[in-house]
């Protein structure tokens, strides 16, 4: 079976071996509503092809039926078992398993890994508690970690698509104060980055734009894997939030008296100048990513816009989709929200 590993890889990264062969690990964690749901549904119907270039998936019907229990801390019956040792003896179990295929590369990828939309919603935070979530992962997948994939997406689409899906789940409409709240919130991305960074210091940190990668699960996947990524099932869009027809229609279905705007596109419920302020947060971060993430993360090239994603080496080219400190003056970068 054909080993495949991406070849840019972190200085002393951990790898598990097998006959002097290293299996990279990559933890994919979303962000949500940043077409995950699409992207690990896409793996699942190619995982056979996969398999066959030495890739293997670990998607939510494997990680969400009981392999990741215990890790977190939570309620649990009084038996006496510890099950947070449990819990990382069974995950270090299935990887030498893994191992022991000959597969190249383990891909796992799970959104709820870095928290959860009801728990941002109810906090009106940007995934705040992903540093002590990421660090008991790492403990339990024995700093074997390569590389960690984000997906990250324009701040105010973000939050409309989870209000959105919010919707969906009888949340009901936001107040004035939630929003104001979520626009001016000084978290941002960057943040989200820093924080993994912290748990998993020697880790790769790849940010993926939904805005380049969204729709595209096998570039995507071309991308983080470095293989010819099956067409198979790649134009599958599943868990998209929905337009206004149908939240107007689900309104009327939960006899809720939502106050939502007409016409057939997608709710944005926040303000032209809220959807600039974070706007402008999203945009420093880009620059941030693009100017090299102080060290700590980078922008996933698009392969597609590479000659030759196997002759990009360990510096790849910088995919022009953002401006950079190539672009501008110093005195005409904007200043990052904080």
């Amino acid at each position: 079976m054909m080993s495949v590993s991406p070849a840019i890889r972190p200085n002393g990264a951990a790898t598990i071996r097998r006959i002097g062969r290293p299996m990279d690990v990559i933890l994919h964690i979303g962000a949500h509503r940043c077409a995950s749901t699409s992207f690990q549904t896409y793996m699942y119907h190619n995982r056979e092809n996969l398999l066959g270039q030495g890739i293997g998936v670990w998607g939510p019907w494997r990680t969400r039926t009981g392999l990741f229990r215990g890790i977190l801390p939570g309620p649990k019956a009084a038996t006496g078992r510890d099950l947070h040792r449990r819990g990382v003896g069974r995950v270090q179990m299935q990887l030498t398993r893994s191992a022991g295929l000959g597969l190249g590369t383990l891909l796992v990828s799970d959104e709820n890994i870095m928290g959860t939309m009801r728990g941002n919603l109810h906090m009106g935070d940007l995934y705040g508690g992903i540093g002590e979530r990421l660090a008991r992962y790492g403990e339990a997948f024995d700093g074997r970690i390569n590389s960690v994939a984000l997906n990250i997406r324009s701040l105010d689409a973000y939050w409309a698509s989870a209000l959105g899906y919010g919707l969906t789940r009888g949340r009901g409409v936001p107040n004035a104060a939630m929003l104001n709240r979520l626009a001016t919130n000084p978290r941002s991305w960057r943040d989200v980055i820093t924080d993994v960074a912290c748990a998993l210091p020697n880790a790769r940190i790849w940010a993926l734009p939904f805005e380049v990668f969204a729709g595209r699960p096998e570039t995507q996947l071309a991308a983080l894997a470095r293989i010819n990524a099956p067409k198979t099932h790649a134009r599958d869009w599943l868990n998209a939030t929905p337009r206004l027809p149908r939240l107007r229609q689900l309104a009327v279905e939960l006899s809720e008296g939502w106050d939502l705007p007409d016409g057939e596109g997608r709710w944005q419920p926040f303000s032209p100048h809220q959807i600039a302020v974070m706007r402008e947060a999203y945009a420093d971060d880009l620059m941030w990513l693009t100017g090299g993430g102080d060290g700590l993360a980078r922008l996933m090239p698009d392969p597609e816009k590479l000659p030759d994603i196997k002759q990009a080496g360990t510096h790849p080219p910088r995919p022009d989709m953002t401006r950079g400190r190539q672009h501008d003056r110093p005195e005409q970068r904007m200043a990052r929200a904080r």
